[in-house]
């Protein structure tokens, strides 16, 4: 919170309302620790002095760009901004050099496409409106005018908008460093850069209560340029998968992408691999949602499958990855039930040693 500022009667204020979190309003009276305020929805209410904040009465209708200028930074007055802006369509705030981005929850394509990542290459940080691409940028020309690695700390809660944001970030510094080829299988170091994402959303990505596509694992993204600022390769590590998620779920929750890519593969995938609707499946049908809003599971398993052969994975690591998918799903359908014999068990039916059956199969 910012430094304690003098309230008097008269003075125009932030308050806490249970509804609002907070709602602007005049000072009537004070009462020691105790302001009493005509709030702007026609409330009188009485607020502690602590939990009392001046209003800033100068901030411009369009709210400020950089948090810095506020002349209050307090929540409110942060919050308030923020709002302002984002009425606006403006969904990016500075606060120095930090960024702060507010999830629309839609595609803005016109924020993203090859003239804006012109119109930040090589900008002042600051000279343009505040955006991702700024940030990257000011990254990428710090690396390449001091010599030194630079790191941009992407975070926020679940639904925030870190996985896009950080896939933003790939593509402009991406499209900083193009140019450097993999002569042997025909694709830019680039091109595989990027198309690292799908793979690990496939695998690592799931519906949530908050979040249609939500990473269920950190990772560390490490580009690597040359020193004429090129890229010359990447490495991803992976930490704290959520693993309980592959066997327990619950409504109106999804297990990871990839069983439900897998299921809704071209036929003679799911004759291979002896699969059917995840809704036969006990990993899957613990949650009554087998279908995303806005994502075609079967359009994805081929995208998924052509990233996975522009990173370089050969058909021979692709088959054996979705034949241990698939086994997992088998896996789960096998049921035992109590033996003759003390502490014994048995397979409890056909269906169930049908499923062993296919398991082990596929994991041979």
């Amino acid at each position: 919170m910012a430094t304690p500022v003098t309230i008097s009667v008269g003075s125009q204020v932030w308050i806490e309302d249970q509804e609002e979190a907070w709602i602007d309003g005049e000072v009537l009276s004070i009462d020691g620790d105790k302001v009493r305020v005509q709030t702007s929805n026609g409330k009188e209410v009485v607020s502690m002095s602590s939990s009392t904040f001046a209003k800033d009465m100068e901030i411009p209708s369009a709210g400020v760009e950089d948090m810095t200028k506020l002349s209050y930074l307090h929540e409110p007055g942060v919050l308030q901004n923020l709002a302002t802006r984002f009425g606006l369509n403006e969904i990016y705030t500075y606060t120095g050099n930090i960024l702060i981005a507010i999830n629309p929850f839609q595609r803005l394509p016109h924020l993203y496409d090859q003239s804006m990542m012109e119109q930040y290459k090589g900008a002042d940080f600051g000279e343009l409106s505040p955006h991702v691409f700024a940030v990257a940028d000011a990254a990428y020309r710090a690396m390449m005018n001091e010599g030194k690695s630079n790191s941009v700390l992407v975070s926020g809660e679940s639904g925030a908008g870190k996985t896009e944001t950080t896939k933003m970030l790939m593509r402009y510094l991406a499209y900083m460093g193009g140019g450097k080829s993999d002569v042997e299988g025909g694709r830019t170091v680039e091109q595989q850069v990027l198309e690292s994402n799908p793979v690990l959303e496939a695998f690592g990505n799931a519906k949530t209560v908050r979040n249609n596509n939500s990473s269920r694992f950190g990772k560390f993204v490490q580009i690597q340029f040359d020193n004429k600022g090129k890229i010359s390769g990447a490495a991803v590590k992976t930490y704290l998968l959520e693993r309980s998620r592959v066997c327990q779920i619950t409504s109106p929750e999804r297990s990871y992408h990839a069983f439900y890519f897998l299921c809704a593969g071209p036929d003679e995938d799911i004759k291979r691999y002896k699969l059917g609707h995840p809704s036969e499946f006990h990993y899957l049908n613990q949650s009554t949602c087998f279908q995303v809003d806005r994502m075609d599971d079967a359009q994805e398993y081929l995208d998924t499958k052509r990233a996975m052969d522009v990173v370089g994975m050969t058909e021979e690591e692709q088959e054996a990855i979705f034949r241990v998918v698939a086994a997992i799903l088998h896996l789960g359908n096998v049921d035992f039930a109590k033996g003759k014999e003390t502490d014994s068990s048995i397979i409890k039916d056909e269906k169930a040693r049908f499923h062993l059956e296919t398991t082990a199969e596929l994991l041979m």
